[in-house]
């Protein structure tokens, strides 16, 4: 599976948070693929994420999983000891894992609910991680971080949904570039920020959203999960090793 002249991860001990579905998924299948241990992330989507850790043992890899509530403190603390120790020491930490307020029960929540669940998962449970993971591997063997972000967060999009994410966003891209100085020279921390993707929102996105996309995107069509991990691949590997504090925009080239 391993593609030797891209990205290689042999050895390496990953954990991705989020992963049982949408872009975490893809992550933690394509670094498998390269040839890392995964640690996959659940909050409550058991089955989906044993489904994926059986299908990257099914390649000669090894997977363990583990369920966290990310926005409630002593949940991450325990995460991350449960994930540190799951694989004898953690190589390459990605924070995907966010509160999905487009679909299900969370999208009928009041503004203020949604903007509290967000923060408190994507900001603070995002900093929280990676700053305890960062200290771990600046004490250990060194290693990547990589956080998620958001290619409009900085150029706005209105609505409720535009101002909460281009907030959450906005914080994380800035603390990774931040971060990036505090944990220099042993420890990489870099940040991708997804256009239009098709994952669960999108596969149910109106004729208005798909046209809105087809538009703002010079591509002309959704980005994949896959091609997101593609870039994970890449800065997660010791060919990115001299790529750190960035925000990278996988986008189809929008820049409106």
């Amino acid at each position: 599976m391993n593609d030797s002249s891209f990205g290689h991860l042999d050895g390496k001990h990953v954990v991705v948070t989020g992963s049982s579905s949408g872009i975490g998924r893809a992550i933690a299948w394509e670094l498998a693929c390269a040839g890392a241990d995964v640690v996959v992330h659940c909050r409550n989507r058991l089955e989906l994420a044993e489904e994926l850790a059986a299908r990257i043992r099914g390649i000669g890899r090894r997977a363990e999983v583990l369920s966290a509530d990310l926005g409630q403190v002593d949940e991450s603390n325990r995460f991350i000891e449960d994930a540190w120790n799951s694989l004898d020491g953690i190589d390459v930490w990605v924070n995907n894992a966010g509160a999905d307020l487009l679909t299900g029960e969370d999208s009928q929540l009041e503004f203020d609910e949604k903007l509290a669940k967000l923060f408190s998962v994507d900001v603070a449970g995002t900093m929280r991680l990676a700053r305890n993971a960062g200290r771990k591997m600046v004490e250990g063997r060194g290693g990547v971080i990589l956080n998620i972000g958001w290619d409009q967060a900085d150029r706005g999009m209105g609505g409720d949904s535009g101002e909460l994410f281009a907030a959450a966003k906005n914080a994380v891209m800035g603390f990774t570039r931040s971060l990036a100085v505090s944990l220099a020279p042993s420890v990489r921390v870099n940040c991708i920020a997804p256009g239009w993707i098709q994952t669960a929102w999108g596969d149910t996105a109106s004729d208005y959203w798909q046209q809105r996309v087809i538009e703002e995107t010079p591509l002309g069509r959704w980005g994949t999960p896959e091609e997101v991990a593609k870039l994970a691949r890449f800065l997660a590997s010791s060919d990115a090793a001299f790529i750190t504090g960035q925000v990278i925009n996988v986008n189809g080239g929008a820049v409106r």
